[in-house]
C-alpha cells in the first residue's frame, strides 16, 4: 500500500469580501481589491519603478492576500505586482539575487551580543 494524500476540492466562492481572488479579472469585481491594486500601482510609480529604455520587459502577475487580525477580522486587502523572474538572465536583467531582510529576532540577537561585549 502506498501513501497518498486525498485531494481536496474547493467549492466556488463568490463572496470576495472574505476570499482572495484567483485572477486579475476576478479582482476587478470587488472595490476593495481594486483599491489595493491602485495603491500598489501608485507605490510603484512613487518609487520610480520604471523600465530603462534599453531593456526589454518581462511578464508580471498580480498576487492577492488578505491580511487578518488575530481574531480573523480582515485588516486589509493586499495586492502585489510581482515579476515573473524565471524569464530573467543573470548579468543581463539582474546582477544580484540577494534581497536582505532583517527580522526582529536578528536585531535582538545582535543587540544582545553587543551588550554582552560592552
Amino acid at each position: 500500500m502506498g501513501i497518498f494524500k486525498p485531494k481536496g476540492w474547493l467549492s466556488e466562492v463568490t463572496d470576495l469580501d472574505k476570499t482572495e481572488p484567483r485572477s486579475y479579472k476576478e479582482s476587478l469585481l470587488h472595490p476593495s481589491w481594486k483599491q489595493a491594486m491602485l495603491e500598489e500601482y501608485e507605490a510603484l510609480i512613487r518609487n520610480n519603478a520604471a523600465l530603462p529604455q534599453d531593456r526589454k520587459g518581462i511578464g508580471s502577475k498580480w498576487v492577492f492576500r488578505l491580511k487578518q487580525t488575530p481574531s480573523d477580522e480582515i485588516a486589509r486587502y493586499k495586492a502585489r505586482l510581482v515579476a515573473q523572474g524565471f524569464n530573467q538572465d543573470y548579468g543581463i536583467d539582474y546582477f544580484e539575487t540577494f534581497n536582505p531582510v532583517v527580522k526582529p529576532t536578528i536585531i535582538q540577537l545582535i543587540l544582545s551580543i553587543a551588550l554582552s561585549q560592552n
